[in-house]
């Protein structure tokens, strides 16, 4: 066997180059502009016993009979949000909150249901467009600032990416042609 002596050399050389070739093409040169950048989330796991006590307060207020399983802190630009899990009558439930000048405020109360326990105005508006669709999945999205409910449906094999998303407002039903952000 050869030793291997030159190859750390040439990996220098090619790395060199390549550095200098990566910096001489930037989207300036290119006309081509940088894709924007998510904004950064931080993510901090909550026991129960340590969710702020104005949080669990709001929590309770909303969804009496709730109980508290844990939470995550989520900060992003700025803005401070809280979700809170567990269980209301033995089903999963999550609040999400976010803080305010006022306080704690829940704008989303999302929890599983039984794809026979959505409105027929739902199943109806999915039939329609998705003949023999049925979703293994169910989402039901109450959100606080308008009180319509989405309907987040996810397909066998797909558990992360809803399949169909219909919102419910003011009696009707609609398909969501973009995903609903959350």
């Amino acid at each position: 066997m050869k030793p291997l002596l030159m190859k750390p050399m040439f990996l220098s050389a090619v790395l060199a180059t390549g550095v200098i070739a990566l910096g001489a093409c930037t989207p300036a040169d290119t006309g081509k502009a940088e894709a924007p950048t998510a904004p950064v989330t931080d993510i901090t796991p909550t026991a129960a016993a340590d969710i702020p006590d104005a949080v669990r307060a709001v929590a309770l207020a909303t969804r009496p009979g709730m109980i508290v399983s844990e939470a995550e802190l989520k900060e992003r630009e700025g803005r401070r949000y809280y979700d809170v899990e567990g269980t209301l009558n033995g089903a999963e439930i999550e609040l999400d909150m976010l803080e305010t000048p006022q306080g704690w405020q829940v704008v989303e109360i999302q929890r599983d249901i039984p794809w026979a326990e959505a409105p027929v105005i739902v199943s109806g508006a999915v039939q329609a467009q998705r003949a023999g669709f049925a979703p293994v999945r169910v989402i039901e999205s109450t959100q606080a600032d308008d009180g319509s409910v989405i309907y987040e449906l996810f397909a066998e094999g797909q558990p992360d990416t809803p399949a169909v998303e219909v919102r419910v407002r003011n009696g009707r039903a609609e398909i969501l042609k973009e995903v609903w952000p959350h």
